[in-house]
C-alpha cells in the first residue's frame, strides 16, 4: 500500500537556482504536500539541454526565464504545469504547451509594487544626478551639478496595465502631470485617476519623462528607435523596466551622447547580461534585471508560484 502511495507522488523541478533564498516557506509547502522536488544547483540560468535533463520525468516546474520551446516541451513528456515565478511567459512556447495540455501559471500581482518602486527610484536618480555625484565624490572631487524636480514634470506612461497604473498613481501623488498611451486603454480608470490618454505620437512629443511598461505579445511590436526619438523633447528621460526588445539600444546610446536625451534608466536589455556601450555614459542608470528583486516580493512570488503549481497538479493544499 505504501509503495502505491509513493508511486503516486508528484515530481517537481525548481528551475530557479535562487529559489527559497529569502525564506523556506515554498520548499516547506512542497515537503508538507509529499511532493518530490529537485532544484537547479548550477547557480545560473539553464540552457535547454540542461533543462531537459534536470526536469526529465517531472510533472511540474517552478520556472524562471529559461527556454521552454517546442524541443523542451516535447522532451518533457510527463509535464502537466509550468508555474512561472514572475509575469512574462514569452520564454514559453504557449501554443505547444496548450496543445499538450500543459497548464501555464504566473504571478502578475506580486511584481507590481517592486517594479513601480524601481521605476520611481530610477527617475529620481537621473533627475538629481545621484550617480554623477557619487562617482565624483569617490574620485575625490567636490563637484555640484544642478538636477531637476520631479514635481510638475509631464510623465508619459507607455503601457497602462497593472504596473503602468501603479506608476501613474505614485507620480500623481508627487504632483506630476501624467499622460498615457495603450493599445486598449482603461479610459474609466484613467479619468478617475486624472491620467490623460493620448496617442503614441503625442506621448513622445509631450513627455519630459517616458516610462515604458508594455507587455510582450510577440509579432509586431513597438520599438523606440531613431524615428521615435526624433519626435521627443530635447532632454527627455527614458525609463524601461519592461522588456529590452522595446528599445533600439544603439539609437538610445547615440541620442544620449548627442544630448537629445537627458538620461535613461534601464533594467532590461535585448541581450543579457548586458556589456554594451551604454555602460560608458554617466547619464544612465543601469541595473541587471532586478525590478522584481526585493526580499519581500521574491518570497511572495515563490509562495504564489508554488501554490499555483500544487493547485494545477490537483494537490489539496494543507496550508498557505
Amino acid at each position: 500500500m505504501q509503495n502505491e502511495f509513493l508511486d503516486m507522488k508528484k515530481k517537481v523541478f525548481v528551475a530557479l537556482s535562487t529559489f527559497a533564498q529569502y525564506g523556506s516557506e515554498p520548499l516547506d509547502m512542497l515537503t508538507s504536500e509529499n511532493v518530490e522536488y529537485t532544484i537547479n544547483n548550477l547557480g545560473r540560468r539553464l540552457v535547454k539541454e540542461e533543462l531537459i535533463q534536470m526536469a526529465s520525468g517531472c510533472h511540474g516546474i517552478i520556472a524562471g526565464v529559461e527556454p521552454y520551446d517546442k524541443d523542451v516541451l516535447d522532451a518533457l513528456t510527463e509535464l502537466e504545469c509550468i508555474s512561472r515565478c514572475g509575469v512574462g511567459i514569452d520564454n514559453i512556447d504557449y501554443e505547444t504547451a496548450r496543445a499538450k495540455g500543459i497548464v501555464i501559471r504566473n504571478t502578475p500581482d506580486v511584481v507590481i509594487q517592486p517594479v513601480a518602486e524601481l521605476t520611481i527610484a530610477m527617475i529620481f536618480c537621473l533627475l538629481r544626478r545621484l550617480i554623477f555625484h557619487t562617482v565624483s565624490l569617490r574620485s575625490g572631487k567636490w563637484h555640484k551639478s544642478a538636477g531637476g524636480l520631479l514635481y510638475g514634470k509631464k510623465v508619459g506612461i507607455l503601457g497602462l496595465g497593472r504596473i503602468g497604473k501603479r506608476v501613474a498613481s505614485i507620480l500623481n501623488s508627487i504632483g506630476c502631470e501624467v499622460i498615457a498611451s495603450d493599445i486598449c486603454p482603461d479610459v474609466f480608470w484613467a479619468k478617475e485617476h486624472n491620467v490623460r490618454i493620448v496617442s503614441i505620437e503625442e506621448l513622445l512629443r509631450e513627455s519630459d519623462i517616458l516610462s515604458i511598461h508594455l507587455s510582450y505579445t510577440g509579432g509586431n511590436r513597438f520599438v523606440l528607435g531613431r524615428k521615435q526619438i526624433a519626435l521627443m523633447k530635447e532632454g527627455c528621460v527614458i525609463i524601461n523596466t519592461s522588456r529590452g526588445c522595446f528599445l533600439d539600444e544603439n539609437a538610445i546610446y547615440e541620442a544620449l551622447k548627442e544630448g537629445k536625451l537627458g538620461g535613461a534608466g534601464l533594467d532590461v536589455f535585448l541581450d543579457e547580461p548586458y556589456r554594451g556601450p551604454l555602460c560608458e555614459l554617466d547619464n544612465v542608470v543601469l541595473t541587471p534585471h532586478i525590478a522584481t528583486l526585493t526580499r519581500e516580493s521574491r518570497l511572495n512570488m515563490e509562495i504564489e508560484a508554488t501554490i499555483s503549481l500544487l493547485e494545477s497538479l490537483g494537490i489539496n493544499i494543507m496550508h498557505t
